[in-house]
């Protein structure tokens, strides 16, 4: 018998929606999004899980969505329930969490036409993705990210996922929202570590896609640093916007070896388990930006200059860009990153490196002795700070 050839395509299309005070009655962004999705005819329901250091924020919060939502009864149904769950990197290690979630889906009568919206973090989103795409092969999720890291990058995107046997992200998929909702009112409760620490996603972007927006960062780096609203504003909108060019003209579901929006992110992934998640992820992230440039110096890729104003960006806006974890072992622990960093995708190791800021090359090996020379450099350039 002659085999079957068999091949489709599936397309996906999600908005972002850039608002303030989405769950105010006057606010009908959210609102009308929902009234006009989907085929008419379907009684749908809507369920959310809140991170609790919001709700700790905005203690008005779940009565805030259940007004909102009373207009809508007859077109969307709340479930009454709201979960309310913790947030932060612990939540994608808590397979508790993730187990409640997916029964709630079940006990609520979610299906495949409504809705599992998360409100929380870029963690608190990968795990309320991960458990929508399960249920059901996957029901329909809308993100509200309340960070500048879930605002600016993981939530813009098309992961989700949580953490197995110490090993980030390790069960997940590639499940895009039906729609993002940027509240910029929510990053009112952040605090300046938070604030900080989705910026380095920003730098991330710039260094490997954007020469102009680097440089607009280090124009506006102290009104970034003091929290200026508007430059925020536009700091979080240029980022999420070249996230979502680089999946849609890219490799979405990363069926190859490249992956480089992870720039810096080896190192990055490994240090948070090292450090048992004591830095947020954008602080990991910071770090490894930092190392990977030092070693694309190193390896005569970026001139001594180009390094010289990413590390001063960074000081700038108030990252520590050395962490003892990172020497733990004579840096064995730290190099045992890029192992698993390749295993996560598979294929043969690929790691992006700066050529020159706003130009990225990816390599596929790492030279251990100079590995271990960049953090001895990021640890001096740390002292000399002090």
């Amino acid at each position: 018998m002659q085999p079957l050839h068999q091949r489709f395509q599936v397309e996906f299309n999600y908005s972002i929606f850039f608002t303030q005070g989405v769950f105010s009655p006057q606010n009908t962004t959210l609102s009308d999004f929902l009234r006009a999705y989907g085929e008419a005819g379907f009684k749908r329901k809507a369920m959310f899980v809140v991170d609790d250091g919001l709700v700790d924020h905005y203690p008005d919060l779940v009565d805030d969505i259940t007004n909102y939502f009373a207009p809508l009864a007859d077109e969307v149904q709340l479930v009454q329930s709201i979960m309310i769950l913790p947030g932060g990197e612990a939540c994608k290690n808590d397979p508790s969490l993730f187990e409640r979630i997916v029964q709630a889906v079940d006990t609520s009568g979610i299906d495949r036409h409504s809705f599992v919206i998360a409100v929380g973090g870029g963690a608190m989103l990968d795990l309320v993705g991960y458990a929508a795409a399960v249920s059901h092969r996957g029901v329909k999720h809308i993100r509200i990210p309340t960070t500048v890291l879930s605002q600016n990058d993981s939530g813009v995107g098309v992961k989700n996922g949580i953490n197995y046997h110490g090993k980030k992200n390790f069960l997940g998929s590639f499940a895009p929202p039906v729609a993002v909702f940027n509240d910029s009112d929510f990053l009112k409760s952040l605090d300046d570590r938070d604030w900080r620490a989705g910026m380095s996603e920003a730098i991330k972007v710039a260094l490997i896609k954007d020469r102009s927006f680097f440089e607009w960062m280090e124009q506006n780096a102290e009104a970034l640093a003091q929290r200026d609203q508007a430059t925020m504003d536009y700091l979080i909108h240029r980022c999420a916007e070249m996230h979502v060019e680089h999946i849609r003209s890219g490799d979405p579901f990363e069926f190859g070896s490249s992956r480089p929006l992870d720039f810096g992110h080896w190192a990055a992934h490994k240090l948070e388990y090292l450090t048992n998640f004591s830095i947020r992820h954008g602080e990991a992230v910071a770090i490894g930006i930092a190392l990977d440039s030092v070693y694309s110096v190193k390896v005569g890729l970026l001139s001594e200059e180009g390094l010289q104003r990413i590390l001063n960006l960074m000081n700038r806006l108030g990252f520590e860009l050395y962490h003892p974890a990172l020497s733990e072992n004579d840096k064995e622990l730290l190099r045992g990153g890029l192992h698993e960093f390749q295993e996560h995708l598979g294929g043969r190791l690929t790691i992006m490196l700066l050529q020159e800021i706003g130009r990225g090359v990816e390599v596929h090996e790492m030279d251990a002795e100079l590995i271990a020379e960049s953090v001895d450099y990021l640890e001096t350039f740390n002292s000399s700070l002090v």
